[in-house]
């Protein structure tokens, strides 16, 4: 699952947790799985500890656990913890904002961008991790065992 995404490295990962209660699974062994560096786990999984969705322990049996139930998570708080916009914003080369034409561009995208990400956050606030890791498991996901 090589993707740029930490919205969709966070997402995977939690459904794995999820999968596998009461079993803490390591940074490494996620990593494997997400096709990742560990590093990489560890940051995204340490923004959403702050956000109080994984608790982790360290030591050699050390690992992340959820911190709460998968039907208490959103995929909105997740979405959030990252604090990553999922909407890429266009701006108008700054020496352009003399110019009317270009003000209005800027303040018609802005405002569209502005009701897609409300729609987006709304949408997000629907869907549950159970949700999700309920669809994964019906596809038949490998759980690292």
């Amino acid at each position: 699952m090589k993707r740029s995404s930490r919205l969709s490295i966070a997402l995977h990962a939690l459904v794995h947790l999820h999968a596998q209660p009461g079993k803490q699974l390591s940074s490494a062994a996620l990593a494997t799985c997400l096709m990742t560096n560990p590093v990489v786990v560890r940051r995204i999984l340490g923004e959403l500890r702050e956000a109080g969705i994984v608790d982790s322990s360290k030591g050699p049996n050390g690992g992340w656990t959820l911190s709460r139930a998968a039907t208490e998570i959103t995929l909105r708080d997740v979405y959030s913890a990252l604090g990553e916009r999922m909407l890429v914003r266009t701006e108008s080369d700054p020496g352009d904002v003399t110019c009317a034409i270009v003000r209005s561009v800027d303040r018609v995208m802005h405002d569209f961008l502005d009701d897609a990400e409300a729609l987006l956050a709304a949408r997000l606030q629907r869907v549950r991790l159970s949700d999700l890791a309920t669809d994964a498991l019906h596809a038949g996901f490998p759980r690292l065992d």
